[in-house]
């Protein structure tokens, strides 16, 4: 069955994004366009309809990502489940293979691409930053913790979350996986128990 035009198959969307996220680990921003289109099986038309540069898909898959950590801040519960659910994304997205991988690709396009590996920031890891302030804001305004600088105590709570993983994923020195479970409900109960009210 034909498509209504201006329908988009979002299959062939991810399957591109796919594709940047393994190039771009890989190659970082040597990684083309059209190495993209054929590792994702798609026309370099049926590509560039979607994302016209390698700066727009590198800022998809970073919203990408920063939709799926900051996913439990929309969730409405208690401030203890709710970071717990945050730290517990935040390590599961950012310390496995992909993660590692995701985090190396943009450390090495950072020097040639640095407009992609802006982009790249502020579409993801700055948009989710964004989100756990304005999180944390709302927590202060209702009562709940007490957080005089939101920007301040977001950065402190992901600098808790992840220690040094990040850091060891960009260098690809071996990182244990942390038992999730437990730091992330551990840090959450310590910085809960830093900004109660």
């Amino acid at each position: 069955m034909p498509r209504i035009a201006g329908q988009i198959d979002e299959r062939k969307s991810e399957a591109i994004l796919d594709a940047a996220m393994s190039l771009f680990a890989e190659k970082g921003a040597a990684a083309s366009m059209e190495q993209i289109a054929k590792q994702a099986g798609v026309s370099k038309q049926t590509l560039y309809n979607r994302y016209a540069s390698k700066v727009d898909i590198g800022r998809a898959l970073a919203e990408r990502r920063s939709d799926a950590i900051t996913a439990p801040l929309r969730s409405g519960g208690e401030p203890v489940e709710v970071l717990t659910g945050f730290a517990a994304s935040l390590l599961n997205k950012l310390c496995g293979p992909d993660g590692r991988g995701d985090m190396r690709g943009v450390a090495l396009m950072s020097p040639s691409a640095p407009d992609l590996a802006e982009a790249v920031y502020h579409a993801g890891p700055g948009e989710s930053l964004r989100r756990l302030s304005a999180w944390l804001e709302e927590q202060d305004r209702l009562g709940r913790l007490r957080i005089p600088d939101p920007v301040h105590a977001a950065e402190m709570f992901t600098g808790m979350v992840m220690g040094h993983g990040h850091l060891r994923g960009i260098l690809g020195i071996a990182n244990p996986i942390p038992d999730v479970p437990s730091r992330a409900r551990e840090t959450a109960e310590r910085f809960i128990r830093a900004f109660a009210p």
